[in-house]
């Protein structure tokens, strides 16, 4: 992966970063790309979207999406071209589905499934394999999200709540909950994983 010289002094700082993420699994890369950008892209959702929750939700998606797929960059474009295209794409499909109301979570699950599924609480391998790093090397990056979106996760992995705990300590929706630690676990994951392979 070389360097364009035709980036920007920012374009030049971020490719560095990305090449700091994927060689060495480095917390502080991820953490500084998510710093750079995540309030600019947090309002270009809430532009997109007229709603704060789906604006939080569509930042996060957007930045695990991305981090899923670094190693696919190229720095032919600057990474908050990049970046910022994958949220907007990602954020008209969401629209587009949310206004076909067939916008929910698990759509094919009927509620009362959905419920026992939950309150069994066995993790998928994702879950378990975040639960068993115990995020020691995540916390830089999860100090840089949200405050909503650090409180579920530091309820779910740090405390290790239940979802129905969160839900009543947040007096959130259970599908509220259960949707927004997907997105989080996603993103987590993405990070988590590519740190283990670098380590």
């Amino acid at each position: 992966m070389e360097v364009n010289q035709k980036l920007t002094e920012k374009g030049q700082r971020d490719f560095k970063l990305i090449k700091q993420a994927l060689n060495e699994g480095d917390q502080h890369a991820y953490a500084e790309l998510m710093h750079h950008y995540r309030d600019s892209l947090y309002f270009t959702m809430l532009k997109m979207t007229g709603d704060q929750h789906d604006a939080d939700d569509l930042t996060i998606e957007a930045f695990g999406k991305a981090f899923k797929n670094l190693s696919q960059y190229t720095s032919e474009y600057a990474f908050s071209t990049w970046l910022f295209k994958i949220a907007t794409n990602n954020c008209i499909d969401f629209m587009r589905k949310k206004s076909k109301g067939s916008f929910a979570m698990n759509t094919n699950i009927p509620e009362e499934e959905l419920s026992v599924q939950i309150k069994t609480q066995i993790p998928d391998p994702e879950e378990q394999f975040i639960k068993e790093q115990k995020i020691h090397l995540m916390r830089e990056v999860v100090q840089r999200l949200k405050p909503h979106y650090k409180k579920l996760i530091e309820m779910r992995y740090f405390k290790e709540y239940s979802y129905d705990e969160i839900a009543q300590e947040l007096d959130l929706p259970l599908g509220t909950v259960k949707a927004q630690l997907y997105r989080s676990r996603e993103f987590l994951f993405n990070i988590l994983k590519n740190s283990k392979e670098k380590i």
